[in-house]
């Protein structure tokens, strides 16, 4: 978990956060109870920024714009070779 939030800094998305205590440890928005999977999904089915942003009045567009980001980091294919024995 430490190196994921290392990671996420690294990666410059100081807004994506990580608190056991908060959602059981998941991605979260700012340390606010509002997942990075729920911004994505609500991207992923079209819901146009705008409306995203009145639903969740504590959301900013930078919040959507490190959730994609986060999101597109974490599901980077890496190929990986194997000798045959």
């Amino acid at each position: 978990m430490k190196k994921i939030l290392e990671r996420s800094f690294m990666l410059g998305l100081e807004r994506i956060t990580f608190d056991p205590s908060i959602m059981a440890g998941q991605a979260c928005i700012r340390g606010m109870r509002i997942p990075v999977s729920l911004v994505v999904n609500l991207v992923a089915h079209e819901k146009p920024i705008e409306e995203i942003l009145e639903e969740y009045p504590d959301l900013e567009a930078e919040d959507i714009r490190q959730s994609l980001l986060y999101a597109a980091w974490l599901t980077q294919e890496r190929v990986y070779t194997f000798k045959s024995a």
